[in-house]
């Protein structure tokens, strides 16, 4: 079989030089005019001389090392700037669903190629919301304890696709693509073992997966849209495979060696630099190759472009002059919730007095809502010996879940009524270049997904940000109809946009007004909510929800 055509980046001239091969499916990338192949840093015998340890040195004490797969927005810090990779916008559209799964990208290897750092500099050039950062080495599998055994004596291999969970890796990987929460384990190479716990990752627009097998199953390249082999020399990768598990794993030179020859020089040969050629590019000199990189980001842009969503143009435009859906239940608007309304709703109320009416709403509310969790029927004895047939919470547990800032000020209603009630918090802002949502942080309870979660935010317009939230929540695999979106005041519009989306999601509030304005404000409203609760300036224009400007 003829091994298909490569794209090569940087690779010396040749017969072809300064070209690019083209594929037999989709389009090379295209080389800038300017191209010149860059030189290398320095000869192989510098490379070893500057990079192996000092002869006659003590080793350092040994140090537990892990896997390095990211549970939380990476924080990319640069000689020249730091970069946050926080602000993801909309990954699903106006129906609720995911439109477009993550980006992913395959780096490829071999062990010590410089893999991990081409992908921080894929990362640091990208510069686009929530990245993460997938390591094969995770995904080593448990060794029984003869295995154990050999390698504690450097003798078990662990550079054969057997070593690894391959099933894990596709439907971690599969998940990630689909926007959902996935928990990944955490291997210690000084041990050769799992931690106890795993690592929780979320949030994926760009997956970047890398390791020394990356290409080597056939349903895991699937799952790979652009698939990168970083090709280095094999003294170059022994110096640093050398230096790496000298310092930081404390291994002694003779066992890094031997292991080298025995396993990991035949595994390259055998197993790892046949997958280049299912490579769609070849970086030659990891990441000195700052050319093919800048090519590969480009790339990654344009696919990128093609993924963007706008969210709250749809909204309001859609599900409007229809009748308000079942799901929503409104607070019976008695002469005191009324009146609350009335002093809240007038922009000459005091902001104690906006305090002190706002959190008697929200304590209403929140004792309304509870009266849509499910209940069974029970038996208790009185002190005077007699049975009592009452109710009884029929779930595992509640949490509250607050969308950052408003929502927040709801908590102290939640845990007056409910008796250790879990807290988790969502931070999502309007970018006020792109009038988009965006996710910026999230800290959920563990198990969430068994709990009816009582999500709260304190005005809903367009029901953009409380769309997200509940997103979260179900990539979560919180059940849909286990949520309850409780907001004080809501818009028709946010009303009709949430229950399109999530049909099965419980909407309560005190009052739904008719209206919202070109600046996305409830008419007649309340203004917007946390600048008034806490004493804050708004914004001169802008929505009733949280804004935040776009940072880079």
């Amino acid at each position: 079989m003829v091994p298909r055509e490569v794209d090569v980046v940087g690779r010396e001239p040749g017969p072809a030089s300064g070209t690019l091969l083209q594929r037999p499916t989709g389009s090379a990338l295209e080389l800038p005019p300017d191209f010149t192949v860059l030189p290398r840093c320095c000869s192989n015998a510098e490379s070893l001389d500057r990079l192996l340890p000092p002869v006659g040195t003590r080793r350092s004490p040994r140090r537990r090392t892990t896997s390095q797969c990211k549970s939380e927005p990476p924080l990319l810090r640069t000689s020249k700037r730091t970069i946050y990779t926080a602000g993801r916008p909309p990954w699903y559209n106006e129906h609720g669903t995911q439109s477009k799964e993550a980006f992913a990208i395959g780096l490829g290897g071999g062990s010590a190629s410089g893999k991990t750092t081409v992908a921080r500099m894929i990362i640091e050039a990208l510069d686009v919301p929530w990245v993460v950062l997938l390591s094969m080495d995770s995904f080593y599998k448990v060794l029984t304890t003869q295995q154990q055994e050999q390698a504690a004596h450097n003798n078990f291999n662990f550079d054969h696709p057997d070593a690894f969970d391959f099933d894990l890796i596709v439907s971690t990987l599969k998940k990630l693509k689909q926007g959902k929460s996935v928990k990944v384990p955490v291997y210690d190479f000084t041990t050769h073992s799992r931690k106890k716990d795993w690592k929780t990752l979320y949030g994926a627009n760009v997956i970047i997966f890398e390791g020394i097998m990356a290409f080597a199953d056939k349903t895991l390249l699937e799952l790979l849209d652009m698939k990168i082999f970083v090709d280095t020399d094999s003294d170059i990768r022994l110096v640093r495979r050398l230096r790496r598990d000298i310092s930081e794993r404390g291994r002694d030179i003779e066992g890094v060696i031997k292991q080298y020859n025995k396993f990991v020089k035949p595994a390259f040969d055998q197993y790892i630099q046949p997958t280049m050629r299912v490579a769609d590019i070849v970086v030659p000199w990891g990441s000195g190759n700052t050319v093919a990189i800048d090519l590969i980001v480009q790339h990654m842009h344009s696919q990128l472009e093609e993924r963007e969503l706008s969210v709250r143009a749809a909204l309001a435009s859609a599900h409007q002059c229809h009748p308000l859906p079942r799901t929503l239940s409104v607070l019976k608007s008695t002469p005191q919730v009324r009146g609350m309304h009335t002093i809240i709703r007038d922009k000459e109320t005091s902001r104690d007095e906006f305090i002190f009416y706002s959190k008697r709403l929200m304590r209403l509310l929140i004792e309304h809502a509870l009266s849509f969790l499910p209940f069974q029927d029970c038996v208790v004895q009185t002190p005077q010996g007699q049975d009592y047939a009452g109710k009884c919470y029929a779930g595992k547990q509640i949490t509250g879940v607050s969308i950052l800032r408003a929502g927040e000020t709801m908590e102290p209603a939640l845990r007056a009524v409910c008796k250790d009630v879990r807290i988790g918090t969502i931070l999502i802002q309007t970018n006020q270049l792109t009038g988009e949502p965006e996710l910026h942080y999230l800290r959920l309870p563990k198990d969430i997904s068994d709990d009816h979660v009582i999500l709260m935010d304190c005005t809903v317009s367009t029901g953009a940000a409380a769309m997200m939230a509940v997103r979260v929540l179900l990539d979560h695999d919180v059940p849909e109809d286990k949520i309850f979106l409780l907001s004080l005041l809501m818009a028709e519009m946010g009303v009709h946009s949430v229950a399109y989306a999530f049909p099965r999601v419980r909407i309560i509030t005190t009052a739904v007004d008719k209206r919202v304005n070109d600046l996305f404000r409830i008419i007649p409203g309340i203004g917007n909510f946390g600048d008034r609760y806490f004493g804050t300036d708004a914004a001169p224009d802008g929505s009733d929800e949280e804004e935040v400007a776009c940072t880079s």
